[in-house]
């Protein structure tokens, strides 16, 4: 059933060519020396990069300030031992990395479908993090499938073995979403390795508010 909420996966190449001047003849790169990064998503090209309109603003689902804590609490910046906590051109890296074969790796949007709707990164795929929470109605098979066929684990008599699982890169909504922490810790209970998991902190707040590419499934 949770195959159902996956988008296809990414292939990426990244690109050091100058961009276009924005209007008043600026550029605005990703990175010193990466302007743009090319991305296949649902089998079309998409080209990652930064909004050029040196003038553009903070986008409205973003706009909020305020949202009341619980539930939207900020989350620390060391979410468990052993996980790292990366930013946007990590998170473009492991991208890079996916195109040129590394199939260990697994980039994923832990948001419900509702929020996948207003855009998601380029190349993530959706695995809604009720579907890995047995408090919203996940059960244990529905994990275990989740664990076997997406993250690449094995279970032998009942145990799970991590030696081949994925790393997983996961994001939510941002500093202030509970969602892919949730998962994560979720993840650490069964016994994931936290060296395998990456935890985008910033999520689609930072991502749109740096101007950056998302694409609607």
């Amino acid at each position: 059933m949770f195959k159902s909420f996956i988008a296809a996966a990414a292939v990426v190449v990244t690109s050091v060519l100058p961009l276009s001047a924005s209007a008043d003849g600026k550029p605005v790169g990703i990175t010193f020396g990466m302007s743009e990064a090319t991305v296949m998503h649902n089998g079309k090209s998409v080209t990652i990069k930064r909004d050029q309109d040196n003038n553009a603003t903070v986008i409205d689902a973003f706009a909020k300030t305020s949202r009341p804590c619980p539930p939207f609490c900020i989350q620390p910046i060391v979410l468990a031992p052993g996980v790292e906590t990366i930013g946007e051109a990590e998170m473009i890296d492991y991208l890079v990395k996916m195109s040129k074969g590394d199939d260990s790796i697994l980039v994923i949007d832990s948001r419900t479908p509702n929020w996948v709707e207003r855009g998601t990164i380029p190349g993530a795929k959706n695995i809604p993090w009720t579907l890995l929470n047995t408090k919203k109605g996940a059960d244990p098979i529905s994990i275990g499938e989740i664990l076997t066929e997406e993250f690449g684990a094995e279970e032998f008599d009942g145990l799970w073995k991590f030696g081949k699982a994925k790393t997983l890169v996961m994001f939510c909504n941002g500093m202030w979403c509970g969602q892919s922490p949730t998962n994560i810790k979720a993840l650490l209970d069964f016994g994931y390795p936290a060296h395998k998991i990456k935890w985008y902190r910033g999520g689609m707040q930072n991502w749109s508010n740096l101007g950056l590419t998302t694409v609607k499934p």
